[in-house]
């Protein structure tokens, strides 16, 4: 939707009779009263406005001073209806500013809204329109939302909804609409129909008694539902004849008591059958049965049965269904087409059925409603810059149109977009919004409940500008000049020219005191000063103009003061004239203005100026102390916003002469869309100066000057319009077309603008000149050397896209080359891309390649020298590639053996084979002995994992993978320095590994150790005892093992105290651990140390077998036995022997013999009764220690047990 800014100054309408309301900027008069003091009237007012569906919209209007407290209420309305402070609508009134906010805009707000001002004589009304956009659609392609949702018929389950279809149907056109309804209490939206209702109506039915319902409508077409409208206001639910069955009776003292219908009617229980059955709603797909409740009703709560038979039928059925009907309205969808039914309807209390009531009149379906047909002759009218008014003629039927939908584009685009969006009641609009000198066409869509109408004709093309009329009065007559007999005159251009130039201007002249005015001129004068001749000398003569445009002559000015034709004789020169404003800026403007056509007694030597604040102040402040001797002067250090006015007085030898008449004020301020003029160098490389403004009119003409008088001359620059612009073009700049160059349009002097010629800006565009008229082709990219997988080698460049013309040369060793079945050259005109492609370079392609181009007047080449050691490094890799890519035809590594070292210090050969098939093998071998390894056909890696590196893993490892397609190698020979690598790396990975350093008591001193996944011996370790080496000795010692190194202090003492270091370097880098065993750490060492010191003496002077027993021993029976054990401890141990756990004491037949280191018993005759547990328990001071052995006799002739030691 375009844009405009408007103010109520504005004296044309903003809307027309379709809305009631005052238009923009007018008034409307009132009583007269009694003016007390100043009151406020409007100041800054609200232009047409747009405001997209669901946003909020504010409104508002300043005004000259504060309200006064008669005129705080300011009031406001839409299409003539007062709006009120509501939950979505904010009124504002502050100091001197008032306005009205909309939470969120709906289509529904779309009118004219109206401010109301109270004054002390009056009422003051500014009014614009505010259009709604619609909002975002839902769906890709989806309709518009509806408006206008409106509720009727409201009874205890059943309402009839009625709505307006959208402006806009979308991809498609509108197919039908979704109802939806919700349940306040349950907040949850529920679809009401299941198929698409056509008509913009709808019963909807089955809802809850007493309920708050709310209603919305979605718009659906092939994309599907569009954005829902707005939200109805909540509906209660409830039988509309309660109030009818009520009475309310006035008792005694005041007291009310309220008397239903139902409790006077007695006691009725079988309910009577309803009356009146009829259609009260009929369309081309349901009909809405009403009727009358049964009177008297009775107390209990009513329902009803409908039933419907066909035209002709005796036979009735049953309609509502399992359907509980609780309001005298229901609906009917199932009708079918051309066919006639007859209704009644039952009664149903808890007593019983009532009989059937009367039926109805026949009902059938309703013919379809077509849409309304379009409106036509739609004709635009000319109104303002950015609007015009718009007029059709209706349909001859015009019954069931509700409104109308206007649409517009800009002529020859179709590109449609919708100017309103609530249907307009009038066959006439005004369109605001549009681009001044765009021009448009027009169409109007027909609104109804059917839907909308095709669109109409569109209309004429219209140029958006002004209607032409008379222009306004000139104003300010001065007098310039006086011979006595004659007088010149000068004046003020009027404010409007009605759309179109001023043509001339007729003058009237009487003498003072006459009031017959007599013309003076039969012939327009072209400029705004005459000579008026034959006068009288020493009358007083006074004067009146006249503006004239081709829609006529305007009314004349006000007549000036009289004039005394008197010769001039005064010293000082007369006042300048024709003041003109130029250049307005925010913070500047440039002041143009005539010489005196009165010198005085010498001639001018300059001009002073002044400036006055506000627009109808008189104190004038002067802007410069040094008299000017240019009629031109640039005022800078302007408020943006403020108000001025200037004059300008000749100054000559004899003094300062009278002052000019002031211009009109004027806002420092920047007009929107303003553009400067500027500087540049065309296609063909000349210099020039060019001028774009928005607003060019097919009669504009570009007036450019130098210093704002001197004409261009014609044979150093010259003026031509280009697309609606103008450019100012040098034909051979120098010095001497340095300078202040100006341009202002013919027909709105206000588009204007100046730019100053510097020797800088001359020096800059002739380089750039030069540059435009010897051009170098652009390089993108400059030469690239690329090889491909299959070694074939491409040679490219890349510069600007260039024409089908260009044209290139490809030079190599100072001679022309052109593509050859070794060779091919290939050039994209379109990309600016140059390519050499060998299939196989060999050594006759080393030299020098030039690519020179040519693209009309643009040139370049490019160069580029591929030999020695760039052309060697292409070839190798070439041919490398080529070979790689043969060896590629069947199964191939895709990546060769190599080694890794896991965290685990784990030694990892693999290799991964790709292009493989069913009939693919792949072996490896190690020193020629073929070797097992982990082969995952699916993902072609192979692996073969050491888990503790040796020498024996040394040697030279190869994988064959083939098939009938052929077959690859790849070998690693894992010796000598590649061997000492992998060690090296082994011992880098087993040093990351280690522990941090921990300490372990011991019973001969103190262990500090440190824990690795796997060490080896090329892993150089080295201790440090306060960062100074320690030297192994007695009283130290350091060790290793697969996967712990250790330092041993024996017999430890406090000077071992302090911080201990293990450096392990691994052949290229050092890794290190620390402990710091010092403090508590410490002590409690060597509490440990000192406890498992004297758990070892004891346990190596403690009491014990040194050679035990046999666990079982077996003999026969009658032989003697003899147990001997060795026994050690110091002191000499006790010696006890036990036979069954008691000490055995019975010499006769056990001897013991004892030694220092030995202990025997004897046994004589054994019996069966001798077998048993034989223990031996020795002791001293230190421990004790016993040894147990069972002891089987068996009878002669047995054999002895099985596990058993057989003895004697």
């Amino acid at each position: 939707m375009p844009f405009s800014n408007l103010s109520c100054s504005t004296a044309l309408p903003l809307c027309d009779s379709a809305y009631q309301g005052a238009v923009a900027g007018s008034e409307s008069l009132q009583t007269p009263a009694l003016k007390l003091e100043q009151e406020a009237k409007f100041d800054n007012t609200f232009p047409p406005t747009w405001v997209k569906e669901g946003n909020s919209l504010t409104l508002q209007c300043t005004f000259a001073s504060a309200l006064l407290p008669f005129q705080q209420e300011v009031s406001w309305f839409r299409d003539g209806i007062q709006l009120c402070q509501s939950s979505t609508v904010d009124i504002k009134t502050v100091d001197n500013n008032a306005s009205i906010t909309l939470r969120a805009a709906h289509k529904e707000h779309e009118g004219v809204y109206t401010a109301r001002l109270r004054t002390w004589d009056e009422i003051q009304e500014h009014s614009a329109f505010v259009y709604v956009k619609d909002a975002s659609a839902a769906l890709l392609g989806g309709p518009a939302s509806p408006l206008a949702v409106q509720v009727s018929d409201v009874n205890k389950d059943y309402v009839f909804l009625t709505w307006q279809p959208p402006s806009a149907d979308g991809a498609s056109p509108v197919e039908g609409y979704y109802v939806e309804r919700y349940d306040v209490g349950q907040g949850e939206w529920v679809r009401c129909n299941v198929h698409i209702q056509k008509m913009c109506h709808y019963p909807v039915f089955g809802l809850k008694e007493g309920t708050l319902y709310q209603f919305r409508v979605r718009a659906v077409n092939r994309a599907g539902s569009g954005r829902p409208s707005k939200a109805t206001e909540p509906v209660l639910t409830t039988d509309p004849l309660e109030h009818t069955r009520t009475m309310v009776v006035k008792v005694d003292r005041g007291r009310m008591i309220t008397i239903t219908k139902d409790e006077v009617e007695g006691q009725v229980k079988a309910p009577f059958p309803p009356t009146n059955v009829h259609a009260c709603e009929v369309s081309d797909t349901y009909v809405v049965l009403s009727w009358t409740e049964p009177d008297p009703r009775g107390r209990e709560p009513l329902t009803f049965y409908v039933e419907r038979s066909l035209a002709g039928k005796s036979s009735w059925e049953l309609a509502s269904l399992d359907m509980v009907v609780n309001s005298p309205r229901f609906p009917v969808f199932d009708l079918v087409k051309d066919k006639q039914y007859c209704f009644r309807v039952r009664s149903i209390n808890k007593y019983g059925v009532s009989d059937p009531s009367e039926p109805s009149e026949l009902i059938s379906l309703g013919k379809p409603q077509g849409a309304p047909a379009p409106p036509h002759s739609v004709m635009a009218i000319r109104d303002t810059d950015t609007s015009v008014l718009l007029q059709w003629q209706e349909p001859k039927d015009k019954d069931n149109i509700l409104g109308y939908y206007l649409y517009y584009s800009e002529t020859g685009k179709q590109d449609w977009k919708t100017v309103n969006n609530k249907p307009i009641t009038k066959p006439r609009f005004t369109v605001y919004g549009l681009k001044t000198r765009g021009e448009y066409v027009f169409r109007v869509k027909s609104v109804s409940r059917a839907g909308n109408s095709d669109y109409s004709n569109e209309s004429y093309p219209i140029l958006v500008k002004s209607a032409i009329y008379v222009p306004s009065a000139p104003s300010d007559i001065a007098l310039l000049l006086c011979t006595g007999s004659d007088m010149v005159l000068g004046w003020r251009a009027p404010t409007c020219n009605g759309g179109d130039s001023v043509r001339g201007y007729y003058l009237d002249q009487r003498e003072r005191g006459m009031e017959t005015w007599r013309e003076v001129n039969v012939k327009p004068a072209k400029e705004r000063q005459f000579k008026v001749c034959s006068l009288t000398s020493g009358h007083f003569y006074q004067f009146r103009v006249f503006a004239a445009n081709v829609a006529g002559v305007g009314k004349p000015s006000k007549p000036s003061e009289a004039f005394l034709c008197e010769m001039w004789t005064m010293p000082e020169p007369g006042c300048p004239y024709d003041l003109e404003l130029r250049e307005v800026r925010n913070s500047s403007l440039v002041l143009l203005w005539a010489a005196p056509l009165y010198e005085g007694r010498s001639a001018v030597t300059g001009y002073l100026l002044e400036i006055s604040q506000g627009d109808q102040s008189d104190n004038w402040i002067a802007l410069n102390k040094k008299p000017v001797s240019d009629t031109h002067y640039k005022v800078s250090g302007l408020q943006v916003g403020q108000i001025y006015r200037l004059r300008v007085l000749a100054v000559n030898e004899a003094g300062v002469g009278c002052a000019s008449l002031p211009t009109e004020p004027v806002t420092a301020q920047t007009r929107q869309g303003t553009k400067d003029i500027e500087i540049g160098v065309d296609d063909d490389g000349f210099i020039f100066l060019g001028y774009r403004p928005d607003e060019v009119s097919d009669d504009s003409e570009f007036l450019w000057r130098k210093d704002y008088a001197e004409p261009i001359d014609a044979g150093r620059a010259r003026a031509e319009t280009k697309k609606k612009g103008s450019a100012l073009t040098f034909t051979d700049p120098s010095e001497k077309d340095l300078g202040l160059y100006t341009v202002e349009m013919s027909d709105n002097p206000n588009l204007s603008s100046s730019y100053d010629f510097t020797a800088e800006d001359l020096e800059r565009l002739k380089e750039l000149s030069w540059q435009v008229r010897n051009p170098l082709i652009a390089l993108k990219s400059g030469w690239q050397v690329e090889v491909s997988e299959k070694g074939d080698v491409r040679l490219w460049l890349q510069t600007e896209s260039l024409s089908n013309a260009a044209e290139l040369r490809l030079i190599f060793n100072d001679r022309e080359i052109s593509s050859t079945p070794h060779r091919k050259i290939n050039f994209n005109k379109a990309k600016g891309l140059v390519e050499i492609l060998f299939d196989q370079l060999s050594q006759e392609d080393e030299g020098s390649y030039t690519a020179q181009m040519r693209d009309g007047r643009a040139k370049n080449q490019f160069t580029l020298v591929f030999v020695d050691k760039k052309f060697r490094q292409t070839l190798a890799l070439a041919d490398a590639n080529r070979r790689d890519h043969e060896r590629k035809s069947g199964p191939y590594f895709q990546e060769f053996l190599s080694w890794s070292v896991n965290e685990d210090c784990e030694l990892i050969i693999k290799c991964k084979v790709t292009n493989t098939n069913k009939d693919t093998s792949l072996k490896w071998f190690k020193d020629g002995v073929m070797t097992q390894v982990v082969y995952d056909q699916s993902s072609g890696v192979s692996t073969l994992t050491i888990p503790q590196v040796t020498k024996k893993e040394a040697g030279s490892y190869k994988a064959v993978v083939s098939d009938g397609r052929g077959e690859d190698v790849s070998t690693l020979e894992l010796m000598d320095d590649e061997y000492d690598k992998l060690l090296q790396q082994l011992s880098k990975q087993c040093a990351l590994s280690a522990s941090p350093l921990r300490i372990q008591s011991t019973a001969e001193g103190l262990k500090i150790y440190c824990s690795l996944k796997h060490y080896i011996s090329y892993l150089k370790t080295s201790w440090y005892f306060k960062e100074k080496r320690i030297d192994l000795e007695a009283r130290t010692k350091a060790g290793s093992s697969m996967q712990n190194v250790w330092l041993e202090i024996f017999n430890p003492t406090e000077n071992d105290k302090g911080k201990y270091t293990l450096e392990m370097f691994d052949g290229e880098e050092t890794h290190k651990r620390y402990l710091d065993l010092s403090g508590q750490a410490f002590a409690d060492a060597m509490l440990e140390y000192q406890r498992l010191k004297q758990v070892a003496i004891a346990e190596k002077n403690r009491a014990k077998v040194t050679k035990g027993l046999p666990d079982v021993v077996a003999i026969m029976e009658g032989k003697s036995l003899c147990l001997t054990c060795f026994i050690d401890g110091e002191p000499a141990p006790e010696i006890f022997w036990l036979r069954n756990d008691r000490e055995i004491v019975n010499q006769t037949q056990f001897t013991i013999a004892n030694t220092p280191k030995c202990s025997t018993i004897t046994v004589n005759g054994v019996n069966m009764e001798d077998s048993g547990k034989y223990s031996i328990f020795v002791r001293n001071q230190y421990g004790s220690e016993t040894v147990d052995v069972t002891v089987s006799v068996y009878k002669h002739g047995q054999k002895p047990p099985a596990n058993a030691v057989e003895m004697g």
